[in-house]
């Protein structure tokens, strides 16, 4: 009987990983359709932009350069306004699946802006579990939960081949005024 459970434990422990229910992963993936999903949570502490175009409260205007990092975290896991302390550290550290950077420089109305486009951006995805990364190109949208299309334009490890299309849903801001996307790339190579 108890070699029985032993096997019907080991059954259930493959099914988990096969579907990766519960386990860290580089994203929640399909792999039939080539599809990568999982969510970003800005460390508005490391937003850092250039002073030469600024408006007068002291906001990036139109083709203001920025640097900024975060964290990636598994679909599911962020409210729209959480995933970054107080202090910058990731808000479930047990949950982080790698590092976000993104550079570029804001256009449309800068920091005002509310609908539109407001940023023009490289987004490098630093996954940690598979020591891999997907780097994507494009426009950023200020409107809450609409899908902006994005390049995916290449990667290293796991993602070498990385052709195809990144789509983008700002989801809110966290208390220190970084965003929260919902990110999926459908991926062709």
């Amino acid at each position: 009987m108890k070699v029985y459970r032993l096997v019907a434990a080991l059954a259930v422990l493959a099914l988990l990983v096969a579907f990766g229910a519960g386990f860290p992963a580089a994203a929640q993936s399909d792999d039939s359709t080539g599809m990568l999903q999982f969510e970003v949570a800005e460390d508005g502490a490391r937003f850092i932009f250039g002073q030469d175009h600024l408006f007068e409260d002291g906001n990036p205007d139109y083709g203001t350069p920025f640097v900024t990092q975060g964290y990636i975290y598994p679909v599911g896991t962020l409210n729209g306004s959480n995933g970054v302390l107080e202090d910058g550290s990731p808000e479930f550290p047990d949950q982080v699946l790698g590092e976000w950077t993104c550079y570029g420089y804001m256009i449309g109305e800068g920091a005002h802006t509310t609908t539109g486009v407001w940023v023009v951006s490289t987004q490098v995805y630093n996954f940690y579990t598979n020591d891999s990364i997907v780097v994507t190109d494009g426009f950023e949208v200020a409107d809450f939960n609409v899908p902006a299309t994005r390049a995916v334009t290449g990667g290293t490890g796991e993602y070498s081949d990385a052709r195809g299309e990144q789509v983008q849903e700002l989801l809110g801001f966290t208390e220190k005024m970084g965003v929260n996307l919902r990110v999926e790339f459908q991926l062709a190579g």
